[in-house]
């Protein structure tokens, strides 16, 4: 059956704006999931403290030239990878890619890194991206939807065998107050940033989520097509961002427990001068964190 073009169903979940660049990142909390035989997560949980998951969910497609047919025109890949194609398998469970309903058996699921499918076709059509998470780090999901792009730009030039049409979106997916294990098993991962703990605050032992152990999986450096996928050479800037909004976020925290030791009305005084300074200092801080993301 052709391909068409028509868009997939609507679903009740977040859908995001693709972004134009890395500099603009969207910032996504996990929408809830339908599926009742996912375990509640019953490990302690970190009130006041976020972690933040860099991630790049995409397509690239190839022209088969000479091999082309009116049925099968490109071979094409969507994936959903790191920044800098760290392994994610530390934190996503499985991703489920919906295709066209022409496509035989259009709901894909894929359970270890790297989180991809290839298919060939002749048609442009939105793919739906669902991101389901290890039991202990989220039992919620988080659904994108990206439009599958085959044919170049008009000042990109003729289609080429040799060189693939890349689309590309960064996004942030955040986890509030997250499991004791969770944040035991990320601490030191290269593709998570973990804000700054208390000094002699102790974690578990990690515990390896299900496919981190496998052989190869994790493999995601080496990745054939990793020379034509997009350098988000701003990732670490971003990163750096995440971490100061962190920062900000925990200060406020701070003055908010100490404005609420004060007992009675608001009085003028040295302590609450300088909360109410330290305050609008932040309010300006966070202002500029905004600006510059």
């Amino acid at each position: 059956m052709p391909h068409t073009t028509t868009p997939l169903p609507s679903k009740t979940s977040i859908q995001l704006e693709d972004v134009e660049s890395a500099a603009k990142p969207q910032r996504i909390k996990p929408t809830d999931y339908t599926d009742n035989n996912l375990n509640q997560d019953e490990n302690k949980r970190l009130k006041d403290v976020e972690i933040s998951v860099p991630v790049v969910y995409g397509t690239m497609a190839f022209y088969l030239g000479k091999k082309a047919n009116e049925l099968q025109s490109h071979k094409w890949t969507v994936y959903v990878r790191g920044p800098t194609n760290e392994d994610l398998g530390v934190v996503i469970k499985q991703v489920v890619f919906q295709l066209h309903p022409s496509f035989d058996n259009p709901i894909r699921v894929v359970e270890s890194p790297p989180f991809e499918l290839s298919e060939c076709g002749w048609g442009e059509f939105e793919i739906c991206i669902s991101i389901l998470f290890h039991d202990d780090v989220c039992d919620k999901h988080v659904d994108l939807f990206h439009l599958l792009k085959l044919y170049p730009d008009a000042e990109s030039g003729p289609q080429s065998t040799k060189k693939p049409v890349v689309v590309e979106t960064y996004n942030e997916i955040v986890f509030p107050d997250p499991s004791e294990n969770f944040l035991a098993r990320v601490l030191n991962h290269p593709a998570v940033y973990v804000p700054r703990l208390p000094a002699g605050f102790n974690l578990p032992a990690p515990v390896p989520s299900p496919n981190m152990n496998v052989k190869g999986k994790d493999d995601t450096k080496n990745h054939p097509l990793n020379h034509w996928f997009i350098n988000f050479s701003e990732a670490d800037e971003l990163l750096k961002l995440a971490s100061a909004r962190q920062q900000v976020q925990d200060h406020i925290l701070k003055l908010r427990r100490q404005l609420s030791m004060l007992d009675g009305p608001p009085q003028p005084s040295k302590l609450a001068y300088e909360v109410l300074a330290t305050v609008a200092s932040l309010v300006d801080f966070r202002r500029l964190l905004s600006s510059a993301s």
